[in-house]
């Protein structure tokens, strides 16, 4: 079989785009999604909320229905399995992982997605009764994907593709390939992890029981993104003392920590946030405030591409800690930093090998590369500095974290596509 002639005349290709059947797409991604894994970052269990098992034990029954071999899921929930090669020279072999956790920023419980058939490039009313709208006026992506088939959350709900689109992919691209044994590849493992949104995914990944030469996490958004640079991340919590007093006698007595808290927000820079940064640049994100007057409670994360930058956020807020110590001539504040991943280009650079071989397949599929940075992290940042060099690639959807998340289904098909082309060149390099 010729896979890998030009789109013009690889007769191979239009039937790969034939028969990855659309519908399959959807019922399999509407059965993740409606399982509810949204974790927990203040759990200490792996996974941090018991519902992850609900998808973690369907997804492994799953991997043996479609005949996937060597299933195992362990004692934390992450789920490995292998598509034996199907060729007989050798050839590395190669991992997809996603996560099947969700964002604790936003419910992930009741989720009722809705499709939109041919889309119009119009707003899409996602819930009448308490007016949410998904309107390309404010979200211009959705522009993209006119005529395309959208699938939506109800408005009062995440979605959930962030990653369930991911396992979707990885789970209909294998078995695309078992159903497909034309289609000559090496040995392929896949992984299924929790807890991934609290920065927990890879903690407890067995990078050696895996067996991977390396690996690619779908877990990226727009059709095409290709990415191996990825923030450097730091969690800081910051507690403020105060002292409480009845109001009627509380002068020169009282220490109210909210104010103290202020002085501490204030003093950092206001435009170095995420509302006021894109690409590279880097940011302090206070994303949680408890208060009272007898403490308050600040969480922040921390963020930079660049590693000397992001250190010196990190001195920046406990030489600000210490400041207004001194300040108020005691302990007011503390702060706890703690660092969470880094940036995997420092691991992806010396194996480039194989983010060409991603960007080769997207070509070859028609689909424009995005090769750029991300404003985030993945499975993948931990996987490599932990000896499994793992770029990420687009999973489809959007909006994140929120009632205005989608995916095209068109995109979870080429993401599909692209990991069964990536599968087939890596075994066509290895025989020449």
């Amino acid at each position: 079989m010729v896979f890998l002639t030009t789109l013009s005349t690889s007769h191979s290709y239009k039937k790969h785009i034939k028969m990855i059947d659309k519908q399959h797409i959807i019922n399999r991604f509407v059965s993740y999604v409606t399982i509810d894994t949204e974790s927990d970052p203040k759990s200490d269990t792996t996974p941090s909320t018991k519902k992850q098992w609900d998808l973690a034990n369907k997804l492994a029954e799953e991997l043996k229905a479609i005949g996937m071999q060597d299933v195992t899921i362990d004692e934390n929930a992450y789920i490995m399995a292998t598509l034996p090669s199907n060729v007989d020279h050798e050839v590395p072999t190669i991992g997809f992982i996603s996560h099947f956790d969700t964002s604790p920023d936003f419910t992930g419980a009741n989720v009722k997605p809705q499709i939109v058939e041919n889309y119009n490039g119009k707003d899409i009313v996602l819930n009448a009764e308490e007016d949410i709208v998904l309107s390309p006026d404010y979200f211009e992506d959705l522009l993209l994907y006119k005529g395309q088939t959208l699938i939506t959350t109800d408005g009062t709900t995440l979605l959930g593709a962030d990653d369930k689109a991911g396992i979707t992919e990885i789970v209909s691209a294998m078995e695309y390939l078992i159903n497909h044994p034309e289609i000559q590849h090496g040995p392929i493992r896949v992984g299924f992890t929790p807890d991934e949104e609290i920065g927990r995914g890879a903690h407890k990944f067995d990078v050696e029981k895996f067996g991977a030469d390396w690996a690619y996490t779908m877990d990226g958004s727009q059709i095409g993104e290709l990415e191996y640079e990825n923030f450097n991340a730091a969690g800081a919590v910051v507690k403020v003392k105060g002292k409480i007093v009845h109001p009627g006698y509380a002068k020169g007595k009282m220490v109210n920590s909210m104010y103290i808290a202020t002085e501490f927000i204030n003093s950092l820079p206001r435009l170095e946030t995420p509302e006021h940064t894109e690409g590279y640049e880097g940011f302090f994100h206070l994303y949680s405030i408890q208060g009272e007057v007898e403490e308050t409670i600040l969480e922040y994360i921390i963020r930079d591409h660049n590693k000397q930058h992001f250190e010196a956020r990190k001195e920046v807020m406990v030489k600000l800690t210490n400041d207004i110590n001194e300040q108020y001539e005691r302990e007011v504040i503390t702060i706890d930093i703690k660092d969470q991943y880094f940036n995997m280009k420092e691991k992806v650079e010396p194996v480039m090998h194989i983010v060409d071989i991603a960007e080769e397949a997207m070509k070859q599929l028609g689909i424009k590369p995005l090769i750029k940075a991300i404003r985030g992290g993945t499975d993948g940042s931990q996987l490599s500095y932990m000896g499994l060099p793992c770029p990420n690639i687009f999973a489809g959807g959007h909006n994140f974290h929120g009632r205005y998340e989608y995916v095209p289904v068109e995109s979870m098909i080429k993401a599909t596509e692209v990991i069964c082309k990536i599968a087939e060149l890596t075994a066509l390099k290895a025989k020449n």
